[in-house]
C-alpha cells in the first residue's frame, strides 16, 4: 500500500514585495531576510525591527465542500502577524517554529496576503540576548496545504496529527500510532511500510499497537534503516485523509559510567553543533544549503549534532533521520531568563516536541543554554525550568530532557541538576589559560556526582584561516592554536570514556553580531570551517583523522606560506598508519603513528610538500623569508579575544 495522494501543497515563494525600515519597495523571492548583510558585519546598521512582506496569488482550485486551504509559515523570525485580504489571520511567537491557519473561508478569486514581522527588542520572545544574530525575515518556505474537509489534525502547534512510539521486544519491533482528528463515524487504518514499500504490519484505531517481528533497527551512521506509517482516515470504504510519516525504531540509553548506548551497544557521541546561517545570504538557507552542510559533517565522520540554539529546518531533521545522526534538539531558551518570557518557553518546547517526536535520530530536548549568564530573577527561573521539565516528560517520556550550563554556573548549581542529562560549555585553554583545566574539571564533576551523566555541549576556540604562527599560543586567532587546542581535547575525551557527548563548537563559522574578533566584526570563527563553507581549517582534519574511516592524509599549514624559520615543523593530519614526507621531491621522511605526524623540515627558498600515504596524497607550498609576514599576526585593533558577554 502506498500513499494516497488526496493532499496538494502550493509554494508561496516568488514574487513577494519586500517593505523595509524606511518604507522602500523591493521585489524579493523567498527565502529572505533583511539582516543579510547588517547582522553579519557587526556595524552599527545592524536593525532589528518590523518589515513587512506582501503577495498576491489565485485561489487555488478546490472544492469548498470537501476540502479546506491551511497557509503554512516554516519560519518567520521571530514574531508573525498574518492578514489576508484585510483579515487578520494569525499571530505566532517564535521564529523557529511551523505554524499554519485555516484560510477557506477568507479566500477571493485574488487574494493579498501581507505579513509584518518582527525581531525586534523586547522582553517576551526568546531569544533576546545570545552570541548569535537575530536575523529578521520570511526565511524558510510558505505553502499553501489543500486538505480534505475531514483530516488529521493540523491545528495543533504545527503537526501533522500522527504521532509513533517505537519499542523493542526481543527482536521484534512494538510501534504505538497515535492520531488525532475531529471526524464522527471515522476508523483509522495504519499500515506499517519497510524500506522497500513491502507491508511490514498493518492494523485499525486511533491508538494501536503494532508488531513488527525481526524488525531492522535504526542504527546509527552506520545504518538508519526507516520505516514508514501510512495513516488512512476512513468513513467505511470512502478515504477521508491519508498522512505518511518515516520513523525508525532503536532504543537507547545514557549510563553516567559508560556513556551512551545505541540498541544495547556502546555508542560513543562525538560530533558537532551547528547553526543555520551563512555568509551573504544569512538565515534563508535553501535545501541544497542544508544538503552541503550535512555531507561536510558527515565527510568528518560526526555522529551526533547538537542543533542549537533553537529548532531548525524539518528539512534538516529529515537529513539527520536519512544519514543516522543523534540530536540534540534545542529551544533558543538563551543567556537570560525573562519572566515576560514564561509562556513563550512553554509555547516553543510545545512546537518543538509536536513537530519532532517522531524523528528517530532526536534523542533528547535541550531546556535552555548558558540561562546563569545575566539571569536576575533565579527563583523564577528555575521554577520555569521545572515546568519545561515536567513538560517534556509529559509530552514524552521516552527521551530525556538536557541542557547546556554556562562555564561560571559551577558544578554545584542548582541548574545544573534539574534534567535528566547534563553538558557544560567549557572554553578552559581559550578563554582562560590551562588546557589541563578540561581533564580537572572533568574528573572532578564525575567524583562529587558520579550517578551524573555529564557531557561536553560546547568546546572550541578562534581560528582564522589567514593567521599563522610558528610558536601559536592561546589567544592569537590562529589556525595553528585551533589545532593544537582540539588535539588536546580530542585526547583528553579518550581519557573520560563515561561522557554521554561531545559536541564541537561550532562546525562552521557563523555571525555573531555583538562580537568584534580576529579583524572581522560580526563573526564567531570557532568554526571548522569558515562562514561561506569554502575553507575546511586544519582542525577540520584532525577531527577527521579521528572519526572517519575514509583514507587520507592533510598537510597542515598550507595558508601559512612565508616562514621566517630556517627549519620548520611540518604537521600531517591522517587516519592512516603510515606516512611520508617529501620536500622538493626528496624523501624527508616516514613514520609509524597515531593521527598526527610531525617533521622538521629545512627552509630554503620555495620548498614543494608532498604527503604520502598509500594513495593518499596532499601538497602544498612554503618558503623562507627574512622577516614574519606581517599579515599572519592579529591586529591589536582588532578586538579582545574574550567572549560575547
Amino acid at each position: 500500500m502506498k500513499n494516497v495522494e488526496i493532499r496538494t501543497s502550493i509554494e508561496l515563494m516568488k514574487g513577494w514585495i519586500f517593505t523595509d525600515r524606511n518604507g522602500t519597495d523591493t521585489k524579493v523571492d523567498l527565502p529572505h531576510t533583511w539582516n543579510a548583510k547588517d547582522g553579519q558585519d557587526g556595524g552599527n546598521d545592524y536593525y532589528r525591527g518590523t518589515c513587512h512582506y506582501r503577495t498576491v496569488f489565485r485561489k487555488p482550485a478546490f472544492d469548498p465542500e470537501t476540502q479546506r486551504v491551511y497557509l503554512e509559515f516554516q519560519g518567520v523570525n521571530a514574531t508573525a502577524d498574518v492578514e489576508l485580504n484585510g483579515q487578520s489571520v494569525m499571530h505566532h511567537d517564535g521564529g523557529y517554529s511551523t505554524f499554519r491557519g485555516d484560510i477557506t473561508d477568507l479566500l477571493d478569486d485574488e487574494n493579498t496576503l501581507k505579513v509584518a514581522v518582527d525581531n525586534s527588542v523586547n522582553n517576551r520572545v526568546y531569544p533576546q540576548k545570545a552570541d548569535f544574530t537575530f536575523y529578521g525575515g520570511i526565511y524558510r518556505d510558505v505553502l499553501l496545504r489543500i486538505v480534505p474537509k475531514e483530516h488529521f489534525e493540523l491545528d495543533y502547534y504545527g503537526g501533522e496529527g500522527v504521532k509513533i512510539t517505537p519499542t523493542v521486544e526481543g527482536k521484534d519491533g512494538v510501534i504505538r500510532v497515535e492520531s488525532y482528528h475531529h471526524t464522527d463515524n471515522a476508523q483509522v487504518a495504519v499500515t506499517l511500510l519497510d524500506a522497500d514499500g513491502k507491508e511490514a504490519a498493518k492494523g485499525s484505531g486511533t491508538d494501536i499497537l503494532l508488531r513488527i517481528p525481526g524488525v531492522h533497527l535504526w542504527d546509527g551512521v552506520e545504518d538508519p534503516y526507516m520505516y514508514t506509517a501510512s495513516v488512512t482516515l476512513k468513513r467505511g470504504e470512502q478515504i477521508l485523509d491519508n498522512v505518511c510519516i518515516p520513523f525508525g525504531v532503536r532504543t537507547f540509553k545514557v549510563d553516567p559510567k559508560k556513556g551512551f548506548f545505541l540498541n544495547g551497544r556502546p555508542y560513543p557521541l562525538h560530533g558537532v553543533s551547528r547553526h543555520q546561517d551563512r555568509k551573504g545570504i544569512g538565515n534563508a538557507l535553501t535545501k541544497e544549503h542544508h544538503r552541503e552542510d550535512m555531507e561536510l559533517i558527515r565527510e568528518i565522520g560526526a555522529n551526533t549534532i547538537r542543533l542549537a540554539h533553537y529548532q531548525h529546518d524539518q528539512y534538516f531533521y529529515d537529513l539527520c533521520d536519512q544519514y543516522g545522526m543523534i540530536v540534540w534538539a534545542e529551544i533558543p531558551y538563551i543567556s537570560e531568563h525573562m519572566p515576560e518570557g514564561r509562556d513563550n518557553t512553554l509555547s516553543q518546547m510545545k512546537e518543538l516536541i509536536v513537530q519532532n517526536y517522531n524523528h528517530p535520530s532526536i534523542v533528547t530536548w535541550g531546556l535552555s543554554n548558558e540561562i546563569t549568564i545575566s539571569t536576575k530573577d533565579k527563583r523564577d527561573m528555575l521554577d520555569n525550568h521545572h515546568q519545561l521539565n515536567d513538560l517534556c516528560h509529559k509530552m514524552d517520556p521516552t527521551r530525556p530532557t538536557t541542557l547546556a550550563c554556562y562555564a561560571m554556573c559551577g558544578p554545584f548549581n542548582k541548574v545544573a541538576h534539574l534534567s535528566d542529562l547534563v553538558s557544560w560549555n567549557l572554553y578552559l585553554g581559550w578563554y582562560v589559560p590551562g588546557l589541563f583545566l578540561n581533564d580537572w574539571w572533568i574528573s572532578f564533576f564525575h567524583l562529587v556526582y558520579p550517578k551524573r551523566c555529564l557531557g561536553y555541549s560546547e568546546y572550541g576556540c578562534e581560528g582564522m584561516p589567514n593567521l599563522h604562527s610558528s610558536h601559536p599560543r592561546r589567544g592569537d586567532h590562529t589556525e595553528e592554536y585551533q589545532s593544537i587546542y582540539h588535539e588536546f581535547m580530542l585526547k583528553c575525551f579518550e581519557r573520560h570514556p563515561y561522557m554521554w557527548s561531545t559536541h564541537v563548537w561550532n562546525m562552521f563559522d557563523f555571525a555573531a553580531d555583538a562580537r568584534n574578533q580576529g579583524g572581522e566584526p560580526g563573526m564567531n570563527h570557532k568554526g571548522l570551517m569558515t562562514f561561506d563553507r569554502k575553507i575546511k581549517k586544519d582542525s577540520f582534519y584532525i577531527y577527521k583523522a579521528y572519526w572517519s574511516k575514509e583514507p587520507f592524509v592533510h598537510l597542515c599549514g598550507s595558508r601559512y606560506v612565508d616562514r621566517p624559520e630556517t627549519t620548520t615543523e611540518v604537521k600531517i593530519y591522517s587516519n592512516q598508519k603510515h606516512v611520508a614526507l617529501y620536500a622538493n621531491g626528496k624523501l624527508v621522511g616516514e613514520k609509524d603513528g597515531d593521527k598526527v605526524f610531525t617533521f622538521d623540515v629545512p627552509l630554503d627558498g620555495e620548498v614543494k610538500l608532498e604527503a604520502v600515504s598509500g594513495e593518499c596524497r596532499d601538497k602544498c607550498v612554503i618558503r623562507h623569508t627574512d622577516t614574519p609576514n606581517p599579515a599572519y599576526k592579529l591586529k591589536k585593533s582588532s578586538g579582545k579575544s574574550e567572549n560575547w558577554v
